[in-house]
């Protein structure tokens, strides 16, 4: 579709220095309205309040400011935890989950305004550019997808205050915050800065959601977390929904200094980054989730679940929740989860979150068969049998090379 014939754009809209400037640029580029749409994902009262006024002054004719936290947590991130999910071994997803529900959320909203297209402020290095159009090509291939950042040019945040500047259009954002930040009920990002230099250590000024763990209480803390196949339910004893169950543990846990790591992560689009990412809520959950696993679960299902994990982290992050194999891997990770039902005790203390108790009435775990001492239900003689013939293909390979004829092994 041709520029002269967009009439309406939904832009998806934090109120940020990049969404602020693009409204007006919009408008000067496209001669269309502009219709801002903001999702709240649980960053923060602070984050939406005086949004929709922004939106409007920097000129855009409407403001959606849509509440999807519940819904974020229960569809989005609840699924992914049941996969076991960790990109790259320490990545737990946090902005990657938020991606699909905000631009489905977008689409839904251009619908209802019958838009012409879609408009996001991913730059052209980053992930979020994939995620957000590959949500709008499964649900609405027929709307144009314009970014700007792979238009304008504009290339710095200098560019975008005096661009500003010059329209006399108000921002709270100034050449001296440094970082990119980016949060949700799940976790925050931070990016840029001294964190460009992979040599330098983050600074005590990254860190906005947990407390260093050197500055955590000199004393452990235990949570109690209840799941009900698959899905947590309680916190302490006090049944939650699954919004409020991230809340308390992120309270919980970000004052003992859980959930922080610092990563070199590889992009989808080829080049490395770093990041500092802050999860406490979630590194609780998904310890106690797996540790659940640990006793439901037997050999061949958890190594399979492990799998399904290892492939859906790539999914996630690369963006393709609307699709056929993000369908089928979330369905195999539903099949396991709906035995993982019990209670889990998990302390924490100094940054670290541990498992010291579990409990499941679907437990595999049998103190009478796993005891050291004397039991009455395994014959250990049982076991000399079992692993003959579990190692008969290397003694098999070990005779051949060896020359030795079977007769007179036990193998003939």
């Amino acid at each position: 579709m041709s520029k002269k014939n967009i009439k309406k754009v939904v832009l998806a809209y934090s109120g940020g220095l990049d969404t602020s400037a693009i409204i007006p640029w919009l408008k000067e580029n496209y001669d269309c309205e502009v219709i801002a749409f903001a999702a709240d994902v649980g960053q923060g009262d602070e984050e939406l309040e005086g949004l929709r006024e922004k939106a409007i002054k920097t000129g855009a004719s409407e403001c959606y400011i849509v509440d999807l936290k519940e819904e974020f947590v229960s569809d989005y991130i609840y699924p992914t935890i049941t996969t076991g999910a960790v990109y790259e071994g320490q990545y737990l997803l946090g902005t990657s989950m938020a991606r699909p529900i905000i631009a489905k959320a977008q689409v839904e909203i251009a619908r209802k305004v019958g838009a012409d297209a879609l408009c996001h402020g991913c730059t052209g290095k980053g992930n979020d550019q994939v995620r957000f159009e590959g949500t709008f090509a499964a649900l609405a291939p027929e709307l144009t997808v314009i970014a700007p950042w792979r238009e304008w040019d504009m290339v710095s945040r200098e560019d975008l205050l005096a661009y500003l500047a010059e329209r006399d259009i108000k921002t709270t954002a100034s050449a001296t915050k440094i970082y990119s930040r980016d949060a949700n009920a799940w976790h925050i990002s931070h990016e840029g800065g001294e964190l460009e230099d992979p040599w330098c250590e983050p600074s005590k000024e990254v860190w906005t959601m947990t407390v260093s763990p050197e500055e955590a209480p000199n004393t452990p803390e235990r949570v109690e977390v209840s799941f009900e196949h698959g899905r947590m339910v309680k916190v302490n004893g006090e049944a939650l929904s699954p919004y409020q169950c991230l809340v308390k543990l992120n309270d919980l846990a970000g004052a003992h200094g859980v959930g922080r790591i610092d990563i070199v992560e590889n992009r989808l689009v080829g080049m490395k980054s770093r990041g500092c990412y802050e999860t406490p809520g979630g590194t609780v959950m998904l310890a106690a989730y797996k540790a659940l696993e640990s006793l439901v679960l037997d050999k061949a299902a958890l190594k399979y679940r492990e799998q399904i994990g290892l492939e859906f982290s790539h999914v996630m992050y690369d963006g393709r929740w609307f699709t056929p194999l993000n369908d089928a891997l979330l369905a195999g990770a539903a099949s396991f989860a709906d035995k993982v039902t019990g209670d889990i005790v998990v302390k924490l203390y100094k940054g670290q979150a541990t498992v010291t108790q579990r409990r499941s009435p679907n437990s595999l775990y049998s103190e009478d068969f796993a005891t050291f001492g004397a039991d009455d239900v395994y014959d250990q003689s049982h076991a000399e049998g079992f692993i003959r013939l579990y190692s008969l293909s290397s003694r098999i390979s070990a005779l051949n090379k060896k020359g030795i004829p079977f007769k007179n092994t036990g193998i003939e």
